[in-house]
């Protein structure tokens, strides 16, 4: 702001600060800041800083406020009239675009209803030209359309007029070729159209060379080794007979067709060095005319610096270390993956493969074609000649060996052909060509053909797991095939064909160790794998414990592992219709060599232990019995392997799924008989040497005479239940819960408790009873039924052991006790006659039989409550 004057010409009363619409335009223009710069212009100087005491004058305030808001006023009504000039402008400029917007708007329509009366009067030919020539009128639209499509007609008639024209002046220049060709032996013409270059001029070449040849075998037969004898083929005379040629027309030609197609090969060549895409493009072109394509195929592929660098390392031998090749023998080690020779060649060839299907396809307009020979090429020599070194390899390894390179090569090739549809080639980035996709495909499968063909596959892999798990289970089919075997009548039938198949395969692996085709790597893993020396191949001087005879559930995970890993690869290795039948392949040896080999004869010699000692007169050894609990989690886990992998694997053949589970049930039905026949034979075992025990009784033990009740008093039981109590907890109950647990130790234990009740309940009817023996006989039961209740019995049979508790307390009660207890009596019978449906309760004849073995049975008090029964 800007004051008038100095301070000694100021004015009485100042004016305010002056101001434009330019202060109120900008930005940062605030309201409150104005306010305040108008008030601060509107104090005195000499007021700002003074002192506060002087009183406060609004009228500096007043006359700025004043000035400001005239200066105001007059800025409003400026910018009235300008806005009122901007709208009659923006009016006079909506009516002049209105105005233009109409004239386009006609023009537009002018057009296009001109361009419809020309479509019509060329479009409408054929019904103009009817009613005009018949009629000589127009149509109805007041326009003579007689010129309809003529310029249409005109146009595709002077087409082919000048095709004719081409086709004439060619006949003429292939005329004029074939008579100096005839006449001299050269072709000038044409050379000079080769020497001028370009790809048409060299097409051409390639096309007249090629009628010529044609030519020649029709009118000069001679050089082509014909009888010139003035006829075709059928009969039709070609016109010219008996004309003899100075020159041989075929050698010419062929000659200027070999020189023709060298210059264009050549050409390709230097084109192909220099990277000219284009030139070799054209070069192409001119060979596909000329010769389908097959010359300058062949010369890309042949001379690609790939195939002459790999021509060079493809002698190389297989270099992979030993540790390698070890680890692929060993069953139980991972496969270590792809042999790295072959690695490094299938990756190379992914990079050679996208780097020249750009090529390709830039160079060559029949791409897919030169594509597939060059695939073809690619697998057929470079990759097929390393996989095949690298399987015969691992062939001179062992089985396992080749077969777990066979997988892992079909695997990393089978990755390279996908990766190769999905980055497209030729097509790239998208997918490649259907063609293409099935080119890859076929290649792949040929590859593994010699090794996949028929049932070779699949009879490997059984031979190999026949080898393993024979190497596996050799010391334990050696045990076996020692064990004295002792069962005899119709068990001795069923155990028989066990035997043989432990024959079978322990013969097996020693013909296998000694043959001369096994390599040493492989007879040094089965030697490994049976743990034997290799010094120990005679198998009478190997040493086998009863450990090694008896079941390993590691061993059958071992042995599971092995064959998940050759179903793994026969998925992936083989076909899916033949899916099934592999897997039933699969499955007879499993179930042969765990099933019968292995889990059924430990069963078998189980069962003979257990038989041997049905009528021994010494204390049964039962240590055969924690056998079974491996032998039925070994069935289990085969069982489970077969139902969750194999069978579902066979799904897609309801006839092999079905004989495969009908298999599967039998074998399972198999073992389950041998492991209740084990179990039953033992309850024999137990209960013939219970009873013989007890038959060992005295008939004195429960008369004890006056003399003897010192001694009684401190032995708690007999000597007879003392033995018997002994044998069942140490050892039937110790071994019992080794073999079986769950619902079936509790099936099997109140079994056998019911069959001890049952003796028990008969024992103590046969001896006489005094007061004092009385409570050796409570002492006696209550230590049985306390035994026997340490079993895992279900409530009906604990319930019915504790009867011989209440039988206890019938030798030593008074005659009043035994009258409340005869009115308990049920009808029938608790005891052995009564079965294992046995009630709770004393029947009155068993109440009666043990009554009467007390010594004051004839005593009136127990007479009396006899006879109210």
């Amino acid at each position: 702001m800007e004051r008038g004057g100095s301070n000694s010409s100021r004015a009485l009363f100042p004016k305010g600060p002056s101001f434009s619409l330019s202060d109120f335009s900008s930005k940062d223009f605030i309201v409150r800041d104005f306010v305040d710069s108008l008030a601060e212009t509107a104090v005195p100087h000499n007021r700002r800083s003074g002192p506060s005491n002087h009183a406060f004058d609004p009228k500096p305030l007043i006359r700025t406020f004043e000035n400001a808001l005239s200066q105001l006023s007059s800025l409003s009504e400026e910018l009235q009239v300008k806005e009122s000039e901007l709208l009659s402008q923006v009016r006079r400029a909506e009516i002049q675009h209105d105005q233009t917007l109409d004239t386009l708007g006609r023009k537009l329509d002018q057009s296009m209803a001109q361009f419809e009366a020309l479509d019509l009067s060329l479009n409408n030919t054929g019904s103009a030209d009817d009613s005009f020539g018949t009629n000589g009128i127009s149509n109805g639209n007041g326009r003579s359309d007689g010129g309809g499509n003529i310029a249409v007609q005109i146009g595709e008639k002077l087409e082919e007029l000048d095709r004719k024209r081409r086709k004439a002046q060619d006949a003429n220049f292939l005329i004029q070729c074939w008579m100096e060709v005839s006449d001299s032996g050269q072709l000038t013409s044409l050379e000079e159209i080769q020497k001028q270059g370009g790809a048409e001029n060299k097409i051409r070449c390639a096309v007249i060379a090629r009628q010529l040849m044609r030519i020649s075998q029709r009118l000069d037969p001679a050089s082509w080794g014909q009888q010139s004898n003035g006829f075709r083929g059928n009969g039709i005379t070609n016109g010219i007979t008996g004309v003899s040629r100075k020159h041989n027309t075929r050698e010419v030609l062929e000659k200027f067709s070999e020189l023709l197609e060298q210059d264009l090969l050549k050409q390709f060549n230097n084109s192909y060095r220099k990277q000219n895409f284009d030139d070799m493009m054209e070069c192409a072109k001119v060979l596909h005319d000329f010769n389908g394509g097959a010359s300058v195929i062949a010369t890309f592929v042949n001379q690609h610096q790939f195939f002459i660098d790999r021509d060079q390392l493809i002698t190389d031998e297989v270099t992979t270390d030993g540790e390698t090749w070890d680890q692929l023998a060993d069953p139980d080690s991972d496969p270590p993956g792809v042999e790295p020779s072959l690695q490094s060649l299938v990756d190379e060839v992914k990079i050679v493969m996208q780097e020249e299907s750009f090529i390709i396809k830039r160079a060559f307009p029949f791409y897919e074609k030169v594509l597939i020979k060059f695939i073809q090429r690619v697998f057929q020599q470079s990759i097929q000649q390393r996989l095949e070194m690298v399987l015969d390899k691992a062939t001179t390894i062992s089985s396992l060996a080749f077969l777990r390179c066979l997988h892992a090569s079909r695997s990393y090739i089978s990755a390279l052909v996908e990766d190769l549809k999905t980055h497209g080639l030729t097509e790239h980035p998208e997918p490649c060509s259907s063609q293409i996709s099935q080119a890859l495909d076929q290649q792949l499968e040929e590859l593994f053909v010699p090794y996949l063909v028929g049932n070779s596959y699949i009879d490997r892999e059984k031979k190999s797991l026949e080898e393993m798990y024979n190497s596996l289970l050799f010391k334990f089919t050696l045990y076996h095939s020692r064990r004295k075997k002792t069962p005899t009548g119709f068990m001795a039938a069923i155990a028989q064909q066990g035997t043989q198949l432990l024959a079978t395969a322990k013969d097996a692996y020693m013909e296998r160790l000694e043959s001369s085709d096994l390599t040493p790597t492989q007879k040094r893993m089965m030697l490994r794998v049976a743990g034997l020396q290799d010094n120990s191949s005679n198998k009478n001087d190997i040493e086998v414990s009863e450990e090694q005879g008896a079941l390993s559930v590691a061993y059958a995970k071992r042995m599971i592992g092995w064959l998940a890993e050759s179903v793994r690869r026969a998925l992936e290795l083989g076909s899916a219709s033949e899916t099934p039948k592999d897997v039933n392949i699969l499955l007879n040896l499993l179930l042969t060599s765990m099933g019968q080999v292995y889990v059924e004869t430990a069963l078998d010699a189980a069962l003979d232990a257990a038989q041997s000692q049905e009528n021994v007169k010494n204390e049964p050894d039962l240590s055969y019995l924690p056998n079974i609990r491996p032998a039925v989690t070994i069935t289990n886990l085969m069982l489970r392997f077969i139902t969750t992998v194999l069978i579902r694997l066979a799904e897609s053949n309801t006839t092999v799924r079905r004989s495969m589970e009908a298999q599967t049930k039998m074998a399972i039905e198999a073992t389950e008989k041998k492991t209740n026949a084990v179990m039953k034979s033992t309850m024999d075992v137990v209960i013939n040497w219970v009873t013989r025990i007890l038959n060992q009784q005295k008939k004195l033990d429960f008369r004890p005479k006056d003399d003897d009740l010192e001694g009684l008093v401190d032995s708690l039981q007999t000597p007879t239940c003392l033995a018997i109590c002994t044998f069942l907890s140490s050892k039937v109950a110790a071994h019992a819960a080794q073999a079986i647990d769950g619902h079936n130790l509790e099936m099997f234990s109140s079994e056998l408790a019911l069959a001890v009740y049952r003796l028990l309940f008969e024992h103590f009817k046969k001896f006489p009873v005094n007061a004092t023996g009385g409570l050796m006989v409570t002492k006696d039961l209550a230590k049985y039924v306390s035994t026997l209740k340490e079993w895992p019995l279900t409530k009906e049979v604990v319930q019915i052991v504790e009867l011989l508790t209440e039988v206890g307390y019938l030798f030593i009660i008074g005659p009043e006790a035994l009258r409340e207890r005869s009115r308990n009596l049920s009808a029938t019978g608790s005891g052995a006659g009564a079965g294992t449906g046995a009630g709770t309760k004393l029947g009155k004849a068993d109440f009666k039989a043990f009554v009467q073995k007390r010594e004051d049975a004839s005593s009136v008090g127990i007479q009396s409550v006899l006879a109210g029964l």
